[in-house]
């Protein structure tokens, strides 16, 4: 980055355990749904290359585990051979551009139907309550769920599992590290949050029960590939997918101290303040004692701007920021933050259709000659 933008907290380096990052804007994951039959395609080669800098960090949209971890179509996984394949060449141009490249896995649980699982089974979760329809990010068109099926006790040690092959995965793709989904209502998070987990077992019940889930996976993962190269994504304070917590603060505190045993690379969690359908949801709570109590990396995400981002850096409440739409409409982004010049506005009917150019590898740069 040029000298003049040395004063802009954002374009500032950061070591990242190894890494050497030269700024601190990250591509957050982001649902594309471009990978048809649930294969990365060549032309997200394009996509990540367009919005990698030299020294910066990039995450993958969310990349299922299994075949029972699918919940939207065309979500890319890395369970098998074919998958892994598909991810060398964008993970290799990436690397060729300077990025630092995570992938981040997920299983979707519950917010799934029978259509997305094998032989059409239920979906599978930490609970067998319903999720009731949702409306799409169109605002118009209404999701419907398959009611899932609770997990047997002896059956989570094979999800951990899924996990773990699924890392292992990623690195033979020639990536970086991971980062683990913990997040917005997906299955760690239907575990996490007492709204969702209804459980009587050692994976139910108490804080210490919820959380069991995760940290068995975040273990799992450490040993599999080296803590230094594993990150995992929580929302505590999110609600998403009929997901919510009862005490989003206390949780959000556990799970950051209890990281700290398995030495991780970092945590990323998402602001209260998220926004949804363009609507700001703003809370009074802050992500600042979570990042007091997590030794590690702390990137923080959800509605951040130029100033915004600036700012957290600058006061010590984040060591990297993850921006998601405007990283995703402005594949310079870094740069015109640099310059603080103008920014593309997103197209949100764009976000999840199976177009392999229109709203995903369409917008402009700075310069046209890029």
């Amino acid at each position: 980055m040029a000298d003049q933008a040395s004063t802009l907290p954002l374009l500032t380096p950061h070591k990242l355990g190894k890494f050497d990052l030269s700024h601190r804007v990250v591509l957050a994951p982001l649902t594309r749904q471009r990978s048809y039959g649930n294969v990365p395609q060549p032309h997200a080669i394009l996509y990540y290359s367009q919005r990698t800098s030299n020294g910066g960090f990039l995450l993958t949209e969310a990349t299922g585990v299994s075949d029972t971890a699918q919940g939207y179509p065309d979500t890319p996984g890395i369970w098998t051979k074919e998958q892994v394949e598909a991810w060398k060449p964008i993970v290799n141009t990436v690397h060729a551009k300077g990025g630092v490249f995570f992938c981040q896995i997920w299983h979707a649980g519950r917010v799934s139907k029978s259509g997305f699982q094998p032989n059409g089974q239920a979906p599978i979760s930490s609970t067998d309550k319903p999720l009731t329809p949702q409306i799409q990010s169109n605002g118009i068109d209404v999701a419907q769920f398959t009611p899932p099926r609770r997990l047997m006790t002896d059956e989570i040690p094979q999800i951990v599992n899924d996990f773990r092959l699924a890392a292992r995965n990623a690195m033979e793709a020639g990536f970086d590290g991971v980062e683990i989904h913990g997040a917005h209502g997906y299955l760690i998070d239907q575990f996490l949050k007492d709204e969702v987990n209804d459980r009587t077992d050692q994976y139910g019940g108490s804080l210490e029960n919820r959380c069991r889930f995760a940290l068995d996976i975040v273990e799992a993962i450490a040993n599999e590939i080296g803590a230094d190269k594993v990150g995992i994504r929580f929302s505590p304070f999110a609600d998403f997918m009929e997901s919510g917590d009862s005490s989003p603060k206390e949780l959000g505190l556990y799970l950051a101290n209890a990281l700290n045993k398995y030495g991780i690379l970092y945590c990323h969690m998402v602001e209260p303040r998220m926004k949804k359908f363009g609507k700001t949801i703003e809370g009074p709570d802050s992500l600042v004692p979570m990042r007091k109590a997590f030794n590690g990396t702390f990137i923080a995400a959800g509605g951040y701007d130029r100033e915004d981002g600036n700012n957290a850096v600058a006061e010590g409440h984040a060591d990297l920021v993850a921006f998601g739409r405007w990283f995703l409409a402005n594949p310079d982004l870094p740069k015109r933050f640099e310059l603080n010049a103008p920014l593309n506005k997103y197209d949100r009917s764009t976000f999840y259709t199976s177009d392999a150019v229109v709203g995903y590898t369409d917008y402009p740069f700075l310069d046209s000659t890029d």
